[in-house]
């Protein structure tokens, strides 16, 4: 006599436990896909170079060190910078917070966050306010550090900043670059987005990986020492 089958048992859902918590900007809480892939297309096709390639090795670095790495010799690199951010400070079409996002934030207290991000202070600001996400009061942007992504200068400048100890942060990221510099930091990490997946299929341990912030849930406990200690359920 044969038996139905035993339903499939869910996967077990990770749960992880921090101090502080670390977000990139660019593809991890802001959708400015469509913006960053017309600049960088201009720059392209400008000096006909390989789209393609830059966009690969561009993402969640500084547009100033992507500029160095493909602009011809000769070429003016700071003047050329500045004018590429001047162009993706005047588009914000298109510029979205991912699923989740805003929700997640308004539950994590602000002390306990911050944003790391290659985009510098201005352009930042511009496209959080753009997605409709609050900006954390504390922020390590591309003037604040001497070495962008993927050194891990940022992350720990930040985790310094909030008084964490980089074990007990957990970072957002979706860039190949980014998930380096918060791995070489020492901090767990969670992967987010489909096309950041496709990037990361090897995840090493401590880290995770999300599509959006959906089915992310968050809580926030302070401790006697005015810290607080977090749990979040990916």
């Amino acid at each position: 006599m044969s038996h139905p089958a035993e339903p499939a048992l869910p996967a077990e859902t990770p749960t992880l436990t921090a101090r502080a918590i670390l977000f990139d900007m660019d593809g991890t809480l802001v959708d400015s896909t469509a913006i960053v892939e017309q600049v960088w297309s201009e720059f392209a096709d400008r000096y006909r170079l390989d789209f393609d390639e830059i966009l690969r090795t561009s993402h969640g670095v500084q547009a100033g060190d992507t500029v160095r790495r493909y602009a011809p010799a000769g070429a003016d690199f700071e003047a050329l910078t500045a004018e590429l951010g001047e162009m993706e400070r005047s588009r914000t079409d298109g510029v979205i917070a991912l699923p989740g996002a805003a929700a997640v934030l308004a539950a994590l207290p602000d002390e306990a966050i911050a944003l790391v991000t290659s985009a510098d202070s201005i352009l930042a600001g511009i496209r959080m306010e753009a997605a409709g996400l609050a900006m954390p009061s504390t922020a390590v942007t591309a003037e604040s550090v001497t070495r962008g992504k993927p050194h891990p200068e940022g992350y720990l400048k930040a985790a310094a900043l909030l008084g964490a100890d980089p074990a007990d942060v957990v970072v957002f990221e979706d860039a190949p670059a980014g998930i380096a510099a918060a791995r070489a930091a020492g901090m767990r990490t969670v992967v987010v987005g489909k096309a950041a997946s496709r990037h990361n299929a090897d995840l090493e341990p401590g880290m995770w990986q999300i599509p959006d912030y959906t089915a992310v849930t968050v809580t926030a406990v302070k401790d006697d020492d005015g810290g607080h200690l977090l749990t979040l359920t990916l």
